[in-house]
C-alpha cells in the first residue's frame, strides 16, 4: 500500500475537508483507501470510515508506541492510505516535536502534503513554508492552498514555484458548504451531520477540479512490513461494546484485541432494552452522553439491567462519558437539570464552561484493589468538559507535565466490586499489561 500524510501549519487549516475530499475522489477513480488519523481523535477516523467504508486507524505515538503505530499502520489495508495529521506539523505533546504528524511521518517514512489556509500575502508565505520545510528532516513534497479564490490561487503558485522548492498541487476555493459544525468537544460526529454525503461529493468535485491528483499520486510511497506483536489469547470471553451516538469512542486495536479474547458484540444503550445475553464483559467507551442525556436516561430497562448486571459482579471498563453513565446522573447541557443515569457508582457529573482535564497525561495505580496491581503506569488522554462529585474509591493519580517543568497531579479511576471507571482514554497497544490484567480476571464461565 502507497502512502502519502495531509498536514498543516496549524489546527483548523483545512486537513480534515481536504483529506474528505481527496479520499472520496481516489474512490471515484477506483482506488480502495484506508484512512488514519495522527493523535488521539476519535472523531475524524468516524468521518473517514464514512467515506471509505473501513476502519479508520489511529496513529498516536504517545499512546501506542512507535512499535504501536507501525502495527496500527501495517494492519490497514487498500491501494492507498491517506494519513490525516495533528494540529500543526510539528506540534506535540510539549514544546518540541516528539509525538507530532512529523514524527509519525519520520518512523513511518512517508512524504508530507502541507495544507494552508493563507492569510493575505504572498512572498512572506513563502519564507514561512520554507521555515516549515526547513525545521526538521521532514519530507514536504508540496502544498495545497485552502479556501482562496483562483486569482490568489495563481499568485501563490507562482511565488511558491519560485522561491519554495516544493510542488503545487492546486486548491479549494472558498465554500461555506463545505463547512462541518462543532460542539463544545469538537466536530459533530459524522453519523449526524445529515448532508454529510452532500458536502463530501461537493468538496471530491473541488479537488477533482482544482488539484493535479496525477501528480500528487506520483508522491505517494510504498511502506515497509511491519512487525506486529501486539495480541491476547482467545480466553472465550464474550465482550459487550456500548455502541451508538452516545458512545462511539473506541480504537480499532482495542475491539480487535477484545475480538482476540473471544467473542465482541455491539448493544445500543439509547435504544436497547437491556444488555445482551451470556456476556462476561462489558466496556462502555466514551462519546457525548451529556448530549443525548434524555434519551438515554428514559431508557430505564437498560439502566435497571446495566446496575442489575454490575452490581452482581460482570466485569466491566468504562470510559469518559461511560464513566459518566455509571454515575447517578449526569447534568443536560441546556436546563441544567440532573437526569438520572445507571447510578452503580455514588455521585454525580457536571457540566462545565472549560476542559476540565485535556492532553496527554499518565496513571498509576496507587491503592490497592481486584483489577489492576499497584505501581502500573498507563499512558493515557483526557478531553472533557465535566466534573464528578463521588466518594467512590479512586485508585489512580494522574500527573501531567506542563510546558514549565511543573507536574499537575489529580486522582481518578473508580472502583466498585469488578467496575472500573476512569476519565481517562487509553490505547490498549501501549497498555497490554493493563488489557492483561482485566481480561485475566474475567471467568468465562460467569455470564450475565
Amino acid at each position: 500500500m502507497k502512502s502519502i500524510i495531509i498536514s498543516s501549519d496549524s489546527s483548523g487549516g483545512g486537513k480534515t475537508t481536504i483529506t474528505l475530499g481527496i479520499m472520496k475522489a481516489l474512490i471515484k477513480s477506483g482506488y480502495s483507501v484506508q484512512g488514519y488519523k495522527v493523535g488521539p481523535d476519535y472523531i475524524d477516523p468516524a468521518f473517514h470510515k464514512s467515506i471509505t467504508g473501513v476502519d479508520s486507524r489511529n496513529l498516536d505515538i504517545y499512546l501506542m508506541g512507535e512499535d504501536g503505530v507501525k502495527a496500527s499502520f501495517g494492519r490497514g489495508s487498500g491501494d492507498l492510505g491517506i494519513v490525516e495529521g495533528v494540529m500543526g506539523l510539528y506540534d506535540g505533546k510539549g514544546i518540541d516535536s516528539r509525538y507530532s504528524t512529523a514524527h509519525v511521518a519520520e518512523i513511518l517514512n512517508l512524504p508530507v502534503v502541507l495544507i494552508i489556509s493563507p492569510k493575505p500575502q504572498s512572498t512572506t508565505l513563502c519564507a514561512e513554508i520554507n521555515g516549515i520545510v526547513d525545521f526538521e528532516n521532514v519530507d514536504v513534497c508540496g502544498v495545497i492552498f485552502n479556501n482562496i479564490s483562483e486569482g490568489y490561487y495563481r499568485l501563490l503558485k507562482a511565488a511558491v514555484e519560485k522561491n519554495c522548492n516544493l510542488k503545487v498541487f492546486g486548491y479549494i476555493p472558498k465554500d461555506e458548504r463545505l463547512s462541518l459544525e462543532s460542539r463544545h468537544l469538537g466536530l459533530i460526529q459524522s453519523r449526524e451531520v445529515e448532508d454529510l454525503n452532500e458536502k463530501i461529493e461537493l468538496c471530491s468535485e473541488l479537488v477533482l477540479k482544482n488539484i493535479d491528483m496525477n501528480m500528487l499520486l506520483k508522491f505517494f510511497k510504498e511502506s515497509p512490513d511491519f512487525e506486529d506483536e501486539y495480541h491476547l489469547e482467545d480466553r472465550g470471553i464474550k465482550t459487550a461494546v456500548a455502541c451508538d451516538k452516545a458512545f462511539s469512542f473506541y480504537y480499532r486495536e482495542n475491539i480487535e484485541l477484545l475480538e482476540e479474547c473471544g467473542e465482541v458484540v455491539f448493544f445500543s444503550p439509547l435504544k436497547d432494552k437491556c444488555l445482551p445475553e451470556d456476556i462476561n464483559f462489558l466496556y462502555i467507551g466514551g462519546g457525548y452522553p451529556e448530549v443525548f442525556i434524555k434519551e438515554l436516561s428514559r431508557n430505564k430497562s437498560m439502566l435497571n439491567s446495566i446496575n442489575k448486571s454490575l452490581s452482581s459482579g460482570l466485569n466491566c471498563y468504562a470510559e469518559c462519558g461511560g464513566l459518566m453513565y455509571l454515575m447517578e446522573g449526569i447534568q443536560g447541557m441546556d436546563s441544567g437539570r440532573i437526569f438520572n443515569t445507571v447510578g452503580f457508582f455514588n455521585g454525580k457529573a457536571y457540566m462545565t464552561s472549560k476542559l476540565q482535564n485535556f492532553g496527554y497525561a499518565q496513571i498509576e495505580v496507587t491503592e490497592k484493589n481486584n483489577i489492576l496491581p499497584l505501581g502500573l503506569k498507563i499512558n493515557c488522554h483526557e478531553f472533557h468538559k465535566s466534573h464528578i462529585e463521588s466518594d467512590e474509591k479512586k485508585i489512580y493519580t494522574v500527573t501531567k507535565d506542563t510546558y514549565n517543568g511543573m507536574v499537575k497531579r489529580w486522582n481518578c479511576g473508580y472502583i466498585n466490586k469488578n467496575t472500573l471507571g476512569a476519565y481517562a482514554h487509553v490505547h490498549f497497544f501501549g497498555n497490554l499489561n493493563m488489557i492483561k490484567e482485566i481480561t485475566g480476571k474475567i471467568r468465562r464461565e460467569e455470564v450475565y
